[in-house]
Parts: structure tokens; sequence; C-alpha cells
């Protein structure tokens, strides 16, 4: 039986939330839309949302364990105007301005909610969006494709399972065991059928980049690889990344409106 109080510390270990008002809120150079999202479970949570008009695709966007959307707005700028798509960047509760404690299931939730408000909103198909994520929001994103699939999957630097980066960082600790969050990509990737496009820093000190490989070997077709070459954990993404990233929405099926109610 664990101790008691390791639930705290492994929640603290794994989520790393800054609240509101920490974060540029005021963006000069983005005109975006904030979303107020209620989930299953009655919590409020907050998100940014742009959309450039007749968007090429509709992008969810999970972000990592960092911060809160005010850090994601430059990357929403360049993506949604690059790529002329709609985004949505949400926070997971204890984030920026949403409500709650991110747990494992909590996050997982807060997704299906900011997808299912980003579906109606755009008047979309749920299983229409493309869903992104990165590092920690990788995994959420794959959880959502594998459920209830995507029009496409983008997973930015991301690790197998929860357990194996804690036994990467404390190899003397009997992690696997102890720990109580999971997010089991390397499982769950197996049942997405759909189009993907991984990217992993060949240098990343955080999430190993033998992880990224082992997720994209058992991943289905069709997919991409992108090594991002000399990337640590958060260096930016290359050209040549972006550049596949456009082909990669360039292939993507049709989209279907959404079903009458």
């Amino acid at each position: 039986m664990s101790p008691i109080w390791l639930p705290a510390l492994e929640r603290k270990l794994i989520f790393a939330p800054l609240a509101y008002p920490s974060g540029d809120w005021h963006p000069d150079d983005l005109a975006f839309e904030d979303a107020w999202i209620t989930t299953d479970s009655g919590e409020r949570i907050h998100g940014w949302f742009v959309d450039p008009g007749s968007p090429r695709a509709v992008i969810l966007y999970c972000h990592g364990n960092y911060g809160n959307v005010s850090h994601r707005g430059t990357l929403l700028r360049h993506i949604t105007e690059r790529y002329r798509v709609a985004m949505l960047v949400f926070d997971y509760r204890g984030y920026g301005r949403s409500e709650g404690i991110p747990t494992e299931q909590n996050i997982l939730e807060d997704a299906r909610a900011a997808r299912d408000w980003l579906a109606r909103k755009t008047e979309i198909a749920p299983a229409d969006i493309v869903l992104m994520g990165r590092s920690l929001g990788g995994a959420v994103a794959i959880d959502l494709a594998a459920e209830d699939g995507a029009r496409g999957l983008i997973v930015e630097s991301t690790f197998t399972s929860l357990p194996d980066v804690g036994a990467y960082h404390y190899p003397w600790l009997p992690v696997r065991t102890l720990m109580r969050h999971r997010l089991n990509s390397l499982k769950k990737i197996s049942q997405y059928h759909g189009p993907l496009l991984m990217s992993h820093g060949d240098a990343d000190r955080v999430i190993p980049f033998e992880q990224g490989k082992q997720l994209f070997e058992v991943a289905n077709e069709p997919k991409e690889f992108v090594t991002i070459r000399g990337g640590d954990h958060n260096s930016p993404q290359s050209e040549e990344y972006y550049e596949a990233l456009g082909r990669f929405l360039d292939s993507l099926p049709t989209a279907r409106p959404a079903a009458a109610p």
C-alpha cells in the first residue's frame, strides 16, 4: 500500500499549472474568442478559439503539463495563420482560468468536453476534428483518437506511458508499481486508425527520443515521423516539421457536417 501523501506528490510531479493571472492574457497580435466549457462533472474550463473563416481544418490542441493557454498564444497565431485552420487551445482543470484539480481522469474528460464544444462551434462531427497534442497533451490526444477516432492525429514529443517516464528519471524507485497516473499511449495508439504525424527531438532529456519511436512503430498507417535534429524537449519545431504539417493537412479526408439534432 502506497503512503497517503504519494498521490499528491505524484500530481505535483506530473502537472505544473499556472493559474490566472500568470501569463499574457491580452496579446496584441492575436484575435481570439474566449471559450467557456462545462465538463460532464460540472467543472468549467477555459480556452482560446481562433477561426480565420472557411478553415481547411479544425484543430483541438492539447498542451503540455506546464503553464496555461496564455503561453500558447504565439503557437496559436502561427498555426492558424500559416495553415488557415480553426483552432481551440484549452486549459485542463487547475490551469489558467479553469476550475478544479488536474488528474488523469479529469484531463481526459476536459479534452472530450473541449472537443464537443469545438464540434458544436464549427458545426462538424467530433470525429472530424484534427487532434494535436504536445508532450502530456500528446497522450491526451492519443486517448481521444483511440476511443473516438479523429480526422487526423498530430503528436509532438510524447511518451509511451507516465510510468515509463518516471522509470527513466528515477530508475532506483519502483515507480511502475507506485504510480496511479498511467496515460498508457503505447497501448492506446494502436487502436487509432487514421492519418498520423509524429515528431520528437533526438536530444530530448525529458521524454527520451526512443519512446517517441516506440509509439510510432506500433501505430497504424498512414503515418509519418519527423526527427527534430538536436531538439530537446522544449526546443522549437523545425521548418522541416512545419512543411510536413502542411502536407499532412493537405492529405486529410474531407470533413463531414455534423448530424442534424
